[in-house]
């Protein structure tokens, strides 16, 4: 079969659905990677696919450009003619889904996590749901990375309830994420990482927030960010905002990496406290490597962590809990923190193994073979 895979960046298709496309294409499948260009775009040829650039305005509403984008998907998908299209994130799965139906291709969507536009309400979440109504009324399947974002849809008539089926997050590579000993420190001089996208809705500010609190009881402690900054989306940090905090001895910030499992491996604790996810990607790989980890009880966080099994729930938008979670880690002996590492692996290895997605993804796509 021939199918078309589309997220809003090149490095979101290398990073998060690599394996995805190798094991689509170890089954014989001619695959096309959909996505505006960037500097991993190159590399998605190594994976025996054929990458197609596709212009997306991933910050903005202007009904003008979004217009543009669905010509541009149906320009792109009557040239390609396409067995099926997968889509992620918000406007492949809307503009994308709405110009292969259009064209009679099916659809299997992946609803990752719902972003600032359902956690902050209003007018435009009202449109994004309405277009989401329509994009994924006549979709094949639509998977869900957590229960209560596929009750809000369901439940919201956005989908029809006999087309969804749950995915544990996106998995995690058990092999490629193995466990690795915990580094060996003096006690209170823990470090402390957050790994993602620098933006508001992650909880960035409650994290320097947290850091600060913390700091000053226990100034061997390292807190420390990862992940890019300026990036395209209306709650981004910028790189000023990082570079006041460093300059203050909040945090580290320690750039940008394509493999996080350096750090993940030199951290102590991995810590997102954000407002609302699908399932965090990075807690995930960093349960998987041993790593207790703390984030907030919110919807596709909460699944990651069985409260004081393998790490600390907080609550969500309270910098004075988070510190307070980040203490009672801090006050662990080693031996506990590496006790909870290994529940985390456990908790990986029963529930979250990447097999499990990849299996889900090859039945979906052969339930639509012409």
């Amino acid at each position: 079969m021939k199918i078309v895979i589309c997220l809003n960046t090149a490095w979101n298709l290398w990073n998060m659905r690599r394996e995805l496309i190798k094991v689509m294409v170890a089954a014989g499948h001619e695959v096309v990677a959909v996505a505006p260009p960037d500097e991993y775009a190159p590399r998605l040829a190594t994976l025996g696919c054929r990458f197609v650039a596709l212009p997306m305005d991933n910050r903005g509403t202007h009904p003008g450009r979004d217009a543009l984008l669905l010509w541009r998907f149906w320009r792109l998908l009557r040239r390609e003619r396409p067995d099926a299209f997968l889509g992620y994130t918000v406007k492949p799965n809307v503009y994308g889904s709405l110009a292969a139906h259009a064209l009679g291709i099916p659809v299997i969507n992946n609803i990752a996590g719902l972003g600032s536009v359902f956690i902050k309400g209003g007018p435009l979440a009202w449109l994004v749901r309405q277009l989401y109504r329509l994009a994924l009324k006549h979709s094949t399947k639509v998977f869900f990375q957590n229960a209560d974002d596929l009750g809000l849809f369901v439940g919201g008539g956005l989908v029809p309830p006999d087309r969804v089926a749950l995915l544990p997050g996106s998995g995690v590579d058990l092999a490629r994420f193995a466990l690795a000993p915990s580094p060996q420190r003096q006690p209170g001089a823990m470090r402390f990482v957050l790994i993602g996208r620098l933006l508001r809705d992650k909880g960035v500010w409650e994290f320097v927030e947290a850091a600060r609190i913390v700091r000053r009881q226990w100034p061997a402690a390292e807190c420390c960010l990862l992940g890019f900054v300026d990036a395209p989306n209306p709650a981004a940090i910028s790189r000023a905002e990082v570079d006041t905090w460093v300059r203050a001895g909040a945090i580290h910030y320690l750039g940008v990496s394509d493999d996080v499992r350096k750090e993940i491996a030199q951290a102590d604790c991995i810590v997102l406290p954000s407002y609302r996810e699908g399932t965090p990607r990075s807690l995930l790989e960093a349960a998987a490597m041993g790593r207790p980890i703390i984030t907030t009880d919110a919807i596709g966080c909460r699944e990651a962590v069985d409260n004081g099994r393998n790490g600390y729930l907080c609550k969500v938008a309270d910098a004075k809990d988070l510190a307070d979670k980040m203490e009672r880690m801090l006050r662990l002996s080693c031996d506990e923190r590496t006790q909870m590492g290994i529940e985390g692996r456990r908790m990986m290895e029963e529930r979250f193994d990447e097999k499990i997605v990849l299996h889900k993804y090859l039945d979906a796509i052969a339930a639509v073979r012409p």
